[in-house]
């Protein structure tokens, strides 16, 4: 029972602590209203391990609440387009901090009023943990017992510290509470607390964990030692980012070159003790897997795999969050099909799709680098679009491609499984433009994907489910917040700003590169520090796609102006595999538009609570 308990995260776990405790969930709606309300029969609470175990579950819960749709932060990039608000609505494990937020390439710095108080819900989560057992039931423990619940706590110091970097990832300075907070009156005067006081009391908690988690956890969902040492790591390796390229925009910080060379090296010796220190391996040990022919779908690569339930527990996966979506546990399922797929699939939405420029980063199998660049043409004006060499709508174009194209895209004439009512309605073509159409491809006869929302002439088909049994919103994937592969891409952009390119670093982008049935990289591309980044950054961007990783890599690495442009520049039109300009992003944008895509505002209605928070300088 205590292992399903864990396992899912079960939502009675959830309502079972929230009953006896009455804690304050994360769909609070502001800051300031911290505290439990009560504690019903709290002196036959926090007795034993179960007890411990279900207050901790709680604290998976609110947790998982603010990190588990992170796919939409992709919008914040170059590669992926977030369509409206498109998280869901309703319970608190069902996306909801994610909504009302945008998830543009701009504009989006004053949308995420409630994704922070959301944050600040888990982070009172894990305070009430940290805070009861260590003051009830650590001063009677002896043994086992006490070391259980030191790693008990471990696990909520962990998710506090990762709450605490995602909230200094996007507003620098926050308040730093690590009390449970009983009145409004406990925070109604609280200040920003610098962003390196933050930091060192996020590497105090991730220390703990490093300290006293096991090396394995035996539960799916539940963390072990090395989530610890790569949170850690990345951790140092934002500091180390923000201490190089500065962060003008967040107040009396300073850029310190002595600095961020120490936390690069920190960096680099958390991910290698991962890399090498516990026997975690690459999906299928990076084994690339099979590959179908163009425009067939029987077989698909093991990347395509390893973001479907057949990779839950899988040693890849470092830190996980976890769902159950069946009908007999509501509100536990992630929607990430609802999200990635369109009509055809179970009545999906297509929130999350790719741009057109992103295809063109699959590089080839037979040299190991990039292809010459698509041509958009359009079929219905041009009768040898389809055929035209490089011709972005002719199929021949994607041939011996990274195999991690086809595991992630759909592009014209590929098939997928069309689902509805959670049984297999066979192959679809995906035809862009030409919806739920009869089609007739080497002599068969398909009913075409349908969508309203392929933009660009590409959709997902990483993340998408290719089997029946299950609803759009009822999947049950464990969704990784953080893996070994970004670790190996870390620790390579770690290492590289310390020493320049390392053999085990450059292996380690080898392996990545592997799965996709790609060659090793050329000696060229790891000739000087600056290359090799080049080759770490194409990696990140085709490995993580969709993952919630490139909008805060952008801003860590300085790089919106490289991406858009500069100021008062032209901007950049995204176009579709037609050739039309469909969205233009960073038109004669000014400076104060670059600079609030680099840090979010304090919520006003924070601020109208508490005038002793100060707004960050672009949003004066």
């Amino acid at each position: 029972m205590m292992k399903n308990l864990s396992i899912h995260l079960n939502i009675v776990a959830f309502l079972l602590f929230t009953v006896i405790l009455i804690l304050p969930t994360s769909c609070r709606k502001d800051l300031l209203d911290q505290k439990p309300t009560g504690e019903l029969a709290s002196e036959n609470f926090w007795k034993t391990d179960a007890d411990a175990t279900i207050a901790l579950m709680s604290a998976y819960a609110a947790t998982r609440a603010v990190f588990d749709r992170d796919y939409y932060f992709d919008g914040h990039g170059d590669y992926t387009r977030t369509r409206g608000t498109s998280a869901t609505s309703g319970s608190i494990l069902r996306g909801d901090a994610y909504q009302g937020a945008t998830y543009a390439p701009s504009g989006y710095g004053a949308s995420f009023d409630k994704y922070f108080s959301y944050l600040y819900g888990a982070v009172n989560r894990c305070n009430y943990v940290i805070e009861n057992i260590t003051n009830k039931m650590l001063p009677s423990a002896t043994g086992a017992k006490l070391a259980a619940l030191e790693s008990i706590i471990a696990e909520a110091r962990l998710l506090r510290g990762m709450t605490y970097f995602r909230l200094i990832s996007m507003w620098g300075d926050v308040p730093y509470i690590d009390k449970i907070i009983y009145s409004n009156s406990e925070v109604t005067s609280i200040e920003r607390t610098n962003i390196k006081v933050v930091k060192d009391a996020i590497l105090s908690d991730f220390d703990y964990a490093v300290a006293k988690l096991p090396a394995k956890n035996p539960v799916l969902g539940r963390a072990s030692k090395p989530a610890a040492l790569a949170f850690r790591g990345k951790l140092n390796l934002y500091w180390g980012s923000w201490k190089k390229n500065g962060w003008p925009e967040l107040e009396g910080f300073t850029r310190d070159a002595a600095e961020a060379q120490a936390a690069f090296t920190a960096s680099a010796a958390d991910f290698k003790s991962v890399m090498n220190d516990f026997g975690l391996t690459l999906y299928k040990n990076g084994d690339p897997g099979q590959i179908d022919s163009l425009g067939r779908a029987e077989i698909l690569p093991n990347y395509f795999e390893l973001f479907t339930p057949k990779a839950n527990g899988n040693p890849e996966m470092i830190m996980v969050f976890t769902h159950s979506g069946t009908p007999t546990t509501p509100s536990q399922g992630e929607e990430l099909m609802r999200d990635f797929s369109g009509r055809t699939v179970e009545g999906s939405q297509v929130w999350v799709l790719p741009y057109f420029e992103l295809a063109d980063r699959y590089q080839l199998i037979t040299t190991g680098d990039f292809a010459p660049k698509m041509v958009p043409l359009n079929p219905t004006t041009n009768s040898a679009a389809r055929t035209t060499v490089n011709s972005a709508v002719n199929p021949k174009t994607y041939a011996n491609r990274d195999y991690r194209m086809k595991s992630t895209l759909m592009w014209d004439y590929e098939m997928c499984i069309g689902l509805t009512a959670l049984k297999s309605t066979g192959f679809s073509p995906f035809i862009y433009k030409t919806w739920a159409a009869n089609v007739t491809i080497g002599g068969i006869k398909y009913i075409s994907y349908n969508t309203d929302g392929a933009l660009y002439g590409y959709v997902f088909r990483k993340f998408v489910r290719n089997y029946e049994g299950l609803g759009r919103s009822e999947g049950d994937y464990a969704f990784p917040v953080m893996r070994l592969a970004d670790v190996f891409l870390m620790y390579a952009e770690a290492s590289n700003e310390v020493s320049g390119p390392l053999p085990d670093a450059i292996a380690g982008v080898n392996k990545i590169r592997a799965r996709g049935a790609l060659p090793p990289l050329a000696p060229s591309k790891y000739a000087s520090k600056s290359a090799f980044f080049d080759a770490i950054e194409q990696e990140r961007i085709v490995e993580l796609v969709a993952e919630g990783h490139r909008g805060f890599d952008l801003r860590r690495w300085r790089a919106i102006e490289k991406v858009w442009g500069p100021p008062g520049g032209v901007g950049v039109w995204k176009k579709d595999t037609w050739g039309a300009d469909i969205t233009r992003y960073y038109l004669n944008a000014s400076d104060l538009v670059y600079q609030q895509a680099y840090i979010f505002r304090i919520p006003p209605n924070e601020r109208d609570r508490n005038p002793k928070l100060t707004q960050n300088i672009p949003w004066r």
